[in-house]
């Protein structure tokens, strides 16, 4: 006897692929099991939505007036909280006229106050801020986290002012904000930059002296003799520190940095 057809029909929208697929039942195999067979039908895909108008506003560029300035040190708080995100964003429409209030925020007691404003003052990018930022690294008694990043978003905006803070910080006792100092190093390109981090490279901590040596070479591009710095011993550490310091003895005066690498583009495909 013939088995009727299965008028099953199973169907699934599959939205990545931007078809309807379905699987229709059409009959049965010899061994009476159903057997599936797929069909695909076009989908129409949703028109694409309209382009929206802009309705940006570019930050401001001319001092606060005093309205402003008020109105800006009222934010201050709010960059310790839930309004923290709101906070920043008016900071940066301000502008560079806020610097003078964020540098405030420097002062406070809390480290998230702190670290916020740090960033915040990262997105204006105004150089005019580099030296409070300076002030905030050197400072033995601030939480690490908040010297590291002034002094990254120092060293972002003028690397030459940030050399007495990586003086500083390279002979700090945690290990933390030397290694801190001798990392960023390698973006200033300021000879006195150099003794510093040979300094650093007889450090107790061997991944401190790692980041210096890593700097130097990014810096120098001395073609030192290699050595295993990572499994070294704080005595190799400063034999090996003294053959830098005996080249830079010798090449100070001549020295010139040799232009920074440009990152490799890749081929177009």
């Amino acid at each position: 006897m013939k088995q009727p057809v299965l008028h099953h029909v199973s169907v699934t929208l599959a939205l990545g692929a931007g078809v309807l697929a379905m699987s229709a039942w059409a009959g049965w195999t010899a061994g009476g099991v159903a057997r599936p067979v797929p069909i695909q039908m076009p989908f129409e895909a949703p028109p694409q939505p309209e382009t929206a108008p802009d309705t940006s506003v570019a930050p401001g560029t001319r001092p606060l007036s005093e309205e402003e300035f008020k109105r800006a040190e009222a934010l201050l708080p709010m960059l310790d909280g839930k309004q923290e995100l709101w906070a920043i964003g008016e900071f940066v429409h301000l502008g560079p006229g806020a610097v003078p209030v964020l540098v405030k925020a420097l002062n406070m007691p809390s480290t998230r106050a702190k670290y916020n404003a740090i960033e915040t003052l990262s997105m204006i990018k105004d150089p005019a801020a580099v030296p409070a930022l300076v002030d905030t690294a050197k400072q033995p008694q601030e939480s690490s986290r908040v010297r590291e990043h002034a002094l990254r978003v120092a060293v972002r905006l003028d690397p030459p002012q940030v050399v007495p803070a990586i003086d500083v910080m390279a002979k700090d006792p945690n290990s933390t904000i030397r290694k801190a100092a001798a990392f960023e190093a390698r973006y200033v390109r300021h000879k006195s930059v150099v003794p510093i981090l040979i300094g650093l490279l007889p450090d107790p901590e061997s991944f401190v002296a790692i980041s210096a040596i890593q700097s130097l070479w990014i810096l120098t591009r001395h073609p030192s003799e290699m050595h295993d710095w990572e499994s070294s011993t704080k005595e190799q550490r400063v034999e090996w520190a003294q053959e830098w310091a005996d080249w830079w003895k010798q090449a100070e005066a001549t020295f010139e940095f040799p232009p920074p690498r440009k990152p490799k583009l890749l081929p177009p495909n």
